[in-house]
């Protein structure tokens, strides 16, 4: 399966709408050579942007996903959309959305661990229900978001259920670079699944994001990774290398706790 994870740029003098349709624009281009597209974390907002999150949040039946659904379906792709603001019975969630090719909504999951680390989230929105896996034509593929990534349990959780590939939408700012590289890489190998994540880039509030978006095979080796810039990182990977390599090294079989 061929992948594209865009690395969208977070312009401060950007609207909702001007981004929205920059990010469609760029979905059209990865979606010339790739199965599945990611795209990052509240990132038609703008993850920083907590003052805007009541005024610019929809419902799971808004626009965002309704053109995000035709996207899919029009090119014929996965679309992992990242994630926005849902409002949802009266409270605010950061839900990810996840399309088929055909563009229906295979699933959605709305952020476990908030942050609250010079953040708002927390004060603002309500904490998801843990851990969600969904089936595709790849596998069984796990959504998490960001700050999720510092919880091992959470995809442990994940591979209990069958997960073998694991998406993560993310505005993981550049001064904790380097943990998020190793998440990256420890979350795949230690749960012997295939990783991609999409990142932001730009600056948001006055915050640096990382970028590095990464696709990371089952051992932890780092196929593919984007830099600090905009760009779509893409890669070929084979899905049933994840039971093969689970059969040759099976670690998991292995848990004694």
């Amino acid at each position: 399966m061929k992948v594209a994870s865009i690395q969208l740029e977070i312009k401060a003098h950007e609207s909702k709408e001007q981004r929205v349709e920059r990010a469609s624009a760029m979905v059209d281009k990865a979606a010339q050579d790739a199965d599945l597209i990611l795209l990052p974390e509240i990132w038609a907002t703008g993850y920083f942007s907590f003052d805007k999150y009541v005024e610019e949040a929809e419902t799971i039946d808004g626009p965002l996903v309704r053109l995000f659904s035709e996207k899919a379906r029009q090119h014929g792709v996965y679309l992992f959309a990242g994630s926005f603001v849902e409002l949802k019975d009266g409270k605010y969630y950061n839900t990810s959305i996840l399309f088929d090719r055909e563009g229906k909504l295979v699933g959605t999951y709305a952020k476990t661990h908030l942050f609250r680390y010079g953040s708002q989230e927390g004060e603002l929105l309500t904490a998801g229900e843990g851990a969600k896996v969904f089936d595709t034509e790849f596998g069984k593929v796990g959504l998490t978001t960001c700050y999720d990534l510092r919880f091992p349990e959470l995809y442990r959780q994940q591979v209990d259920l069958g997960a073998e590939l694991l998406l993560v939408t993310s505005a993981w700012p550049h001064q904790r670079l380097e943990h998020w590289k190793l998440f990256n890489a420890t979350r795949a190998l230690e749960n012997q699944c295939f990783l991609i994540s999409c990142n932001c880039v730009g600056t948001t509030r006055n915050v640096l994001l990382g970028g590095h978006s990464s696709i990371v095979d089952p051992w932890g080796v780092t196929v593919a990774s984007g830099g600090e810039h905009e760009t779509i990182v893409k890669a070929e990977i084979d899905p049933t290398e994840v039971q093969r390599i689970r059969d040759v090294f099976p670690s998991l079989k292995h848990r004694v706790l």
